[in-house]
């Protein structure tokens, strides 16, 4: 699997080949769709901030410090990026990483995952009803390190930002 950071968010990519059959299942996909890069984080942030220019001081305090609905958002890429941060994990380790994504969707009545029709930046991208509330002490970053915990991987004790846990997977 792999780490890639905007500079700020940190998103964790699965080959698709990787991924559990439960987890792949609903999630709007093509064949070609060769790597699933998941990040979780707050709804309206990731709305109303498609790019950092849209940044307003309004979007940031609310996602900050009250408790807000989240989403997940999925990218589809066909081919591995060079700036991605490869991480090792065993068969155990991945099987825990992927319940672990999992169980971090909003499954609907029908158990299912709830796609947002509309909401991706880019043809390559989708948005997803997802678990949890996102604030100050639980980020997209504490989200992925708290699957790092989860899965048995080296983690951070706390990590709001994206360079505490890459670091730990550079040379």
């Amino acid at each position: 699997m792999y780490l890639h950071t905007n500079g700020v968010h940190l998103d964790i990519i699965i080959p698709k080949k990787n991924a559990s059959e439960k987890l792949l299942q609903d999630l709007a996909l093509d064949e070609t769709d060769a790597f699933l890069s998941f990040g979780w984080g707050d709804k309206n942030f990731y709305l109303n901030t498609p790019e950092w220019s849209d940044l307003t001081f309004n979007n940031a305090t609310k996602a900050l410090f009250l408790k807000s609905a989240t989403w997940i958002h999925l990218t589809k890429y066909q081919h591995k990026r060079s700036d991605w941060t490869p991480v090792y994990l065993n068969n155990a380790q991945l099987k825990k990483l992927n319940t672990y994504i999992l169980n971090s969707f909003y499954l609907d009545k029908n158990q299912q995952k709830v796609l947002l029709q509309g909401k991706g930046y880019t043809d390559i991208d989708d948005f997803y009803e997802a678990t949890g509330s996102y604030h100050c002490f639980f980020t997209c970053n504490t989200w992925v390190n708290q699957a790092f915990i989860e899965s048995d991987l080296k983690a951070c004790l706390w990590t709001p930002f994206d360079f505490a846990l890459i670091d730990k997977y550079t040379d």
